[in-house]
């Protein structure tokens, strides 16, 4: 961009995200100072009990644990009890829901259940922190943030990379000029950590209800190397490391484009599958995102040229960010002050679950809402449709569609199992 543009982009941004974070959302109920927010976890295994830990910790009450897994929900009801009374549990989420107690709910469950959860509980008048990838599908995203919007819940996607200070300075300084013209942006995420091929069908654990478990995705024979963690390597259920990780670091990417209300417009490239299919998602990928200001962003997997995280290109230089890292060239760039007023300053948040928890009693946008993390899960899953292809596609990011390509397009939304819709 130009000078002239790129501070004209600036003017805008700032406009635009004032607009974005304006109190809007009414409340389901109205707290006082000294209320405890009601939470209920869904989904409390691995990633779903670190986040009942971080909300215990961040001092909302939480009164109720489901989970399909009969033993990971007692455990989960274990870390609650060693806090506080023990929370009431359920193996539906929809009982749950019918809870006229419970404020909120965090949905720690596999990729394809996120969309009918969170819409089933902002109809239910619930607020809702859920985790990434936001969605299964682009279709699914959009519902989502209707849902939000109609429903007038806060919505927080768990990308938490937004609420850490690394992040949050490197897109202040690209965001703000300071790297000057941004000319490339450079991602990497790491290589699938699948356990290896599924053998034999197995029997269902007594603990489990696979049917459940399953819910809208297609029936298929159990094996356990595709439930619990392992989910994420399969197609019916998740995107692989694409929307795991692609979920952070194309986030942070879409933050330092100033692109959360928007998106590429083509993208390119090529992947790699295991070859005896282990597993069903991408092994390795060179893909070229290209956005309608003609910034154009590469995503590596497998790539000894590409690291892990998010390095943004500028015409006066770099930053490169990911977890407890930024490096800047010039060097120098690392220490500059970013409080003034003149800059545009990006929303900041210093920890991701009380953002969420502040977010429900101020009504305010959190720092990763709903219509964000839809639009950053939507380009983790265009680079699937590409890799899946494994030709180029062209995206209208204001239409949510890829125009005059049905084959693509179909590929946006997905069929559900009955009796799930």
């Amino acid at each position: 961009m130009t000078q002239t543009n790129r501070r004209s982009f600036l003017r805008q941004s700032a406009c635009a995200l004032a607009t974005f974070a304006a109190p809007m959302i009414l409340p389901r109920r109205v707290f006082g100072a000294n209320d405890r927010i009601a939470i209920a976890a869904i989904g409390v295994r691995n990633q779903g009990a670190g986040n009942v830990k971080r909300f215990l910790a961040a001092g909302a009450d939480i009164v109720g644990i489901c989970d399909v897994d009969s033993k990971v929900a007692a455990d989960g009801v274990a870390i609650v009890a060693e806090k506080g009374p023990s929370p009431k549990t359920y193996g539906d989420y929809r009982r749950l829901l019918e809870e006229k107690g419970i404020d909120a709910v965090v949905i720690t469950t596999p990729d394809h259940w996120h969309a009918k959860m969170t819409i089933e509980a902002c109809a239910a008048g619930k607020d809702v922190y859920c985790e990434k990838p936001l969605s299964l599908t682009i279709a699914e995203g959009r519902r989502m943030v209707n849902a939000a919007r109609e429903h007038k819940r806060i919505v927080q996607t768990g990308s938490q990379q937004r609420s850490s200070k690394e992040f949050w300075q490197a897109c202040m300084l690209v965001r703000n000029g300071f790297i000057g013209d941004v000319k490339e942006v450079i991602v990497g995420i790491p290589d699938p950590n699948h356990p290896g091929s599924i053998g034999p069908v197995e029997p269902v654990p007594a603990e489990l209800n696979y049917d459940m478990w399953l819910g809208p995705a297609p029936m298929k024979p159990y094996h356990s190397k595709r439930v619990h963690y392992n989910f994420r390597f399969w197609w019916d259920y998740s995107g692989g490391q694409m929307t795991n990780f692609g979920a952070h670091h194309l986030d942070i990417a879409q933050w330092g484009l100033g692109m959360d209300n928007s998106g590429p417009v083509a993208v390119e490239g090529t992947a790699e599958f295991h070859p005896q299919m282990f597993h069903e998602v991408t092994e390795k990928c060179r893909l070229v995102y290209t956005y309608a200001n003609g910034i154009r962003m590469t995503l590596g997997q497998g790539q000894s040229d590409i690291k892990d995280g998010t390095v943004f290109v500028g015409t006066k230089g770099t930053v490169t960010v990911n977890r407890g890292k930024l490096v800047t060239h010039p060097v120098d760039l690392a220490k500059t002050p970013l409080d003034a007023a003149a800059l545009t300053q990006l929303y900041r948040s210093t920890d991701h679950t009380k953002n969420f928890l502040d977010c429900m009693q101020s009504r305010e946008l959190p720092i990763c809402d709903v219509e964000i993390g839809h639009r950053s899960a939507t380009v983790c899953h265009l680079g699937n449709f590409v890799a899946r292809l494994g030709r180029p596609i062209k995206w209208d990011p204001i239409t949510e569609s890829c125009p005059g390509d049905a084959e693509a397009q179909a590929m946006t939304d997905r069929v559900y199992r009955s009796p799930w819709v």
